[in-house]
């Protein structure tokens, strides 16, 4: 065989297997999976979740730190908006991998959802209707009057508590979100709204109410993900304790308190 043989038949060779890694890369080659936290909320609870009214997008302190959380931990996010009483449900079935939804730990929650290291603390509020004439100072000065409350939330179990207590005459209506409550209460069907305490504070920056009274409660939010699902809870353990003391946690709040 001679030198041009030779030449020629390498260059075949070079040539095929450049061939092969073009279609091996190209078609062959499996296409990576991407990893999706599919975060479930109830986008009705400023400054943690609410709905941008410019761009009708899903914003708020919970949801930069889930995206936050996500980036830290490899997955790209997809944001499911689910009333807050459904939240808990649809974790269970597994049609979401996690809450990010101003929950606070409460131990009956515990029992059915693994919850993160806390992230806030908050207490309740009672908010009316700003210069008016009711003025309450805590729940005693709600008897007589109808208060409204978000499904499923601490503010419910703790006015239906103190009136099972106390038997107290309040008539107590509740709503599937705090902004159907307030636009109630500024039409007169409420004497007040009991939330938690930042979201009181968001909402009298935006609507004519203020803040009558603040209960304190010691509540702690976490993120909840469903019960034994240790891989993802101690993944999200270990990025929210990289996060809370960092400039990027304090930029996330700033960028929505002020």
């Amino acid at each position: 065989m001679n030198l041009s043989k030779i030449t020629i038949i390498a260059l075949l060779i070079v040539v095929a297997i450049a061939v092969s890694m073009i279609v091996y890369y190209f078609y062959l080659k499996p296409t990576p999976v991407k990893k999706v936290l599919r975060v479930g909320t109830s986008p009705d609870f400023p400054p943690f979740e609410f709905i941008n009214e410019t761009t009708n997008e899903i914003v708020g302190i919970d949801i930069d730190l889930v995206k936050l959380i996500a980036k830290k931990i490899g997955y790209e996010v997809e944001i499911v908006p689910i009333d807050f009483d459904g939240l808990i449900p649809a974790l269970q079935a597994g049609q979401i991998d996690l809450i990010a939804s101003g929950m606070t730990i409460t131990e009956e929650r515990a029992k059915v959802v693994d919850f993160s290291i806390p992230y806030w603390e908050a207490n309740q509020a009672i908010i009316v209707v700003r210069g008016g004439q009711f003025k309450p100072r805590g729940l005693e000065d709600l008897v007589g009057k109808t208060v409204g409350v978000q499904t499923g939330t601490t503010a419910e179990i703790l006015i239906t508590d103190y009136i099972n207590k106390t038997n107290a005459n309040i008539q107590v209506k509740s709503y599937s979100s705090y902004i159907l409550a307030t636009q109630d209460l500024l039409n007169g069907r409420l004497d007040a709204v009991i939330v938690d305490e930042p979201v009181a504070q968001a909402l009298q920056r935006k609507y004519n109410v203020e803040i009558s009274a603040s209960i304190e409660t010691g509540e702690k939010y976490g993120l909840a993900i469903k019960k034994g699902n240790a891989e993802l809870l101690n993944a999200v353990n270990k990025a929210l304790n990289e996060i809370l003391n960092s400039q990027e946690w304090y930029d996330i709040i700033s960028k929505y308190t002020g």
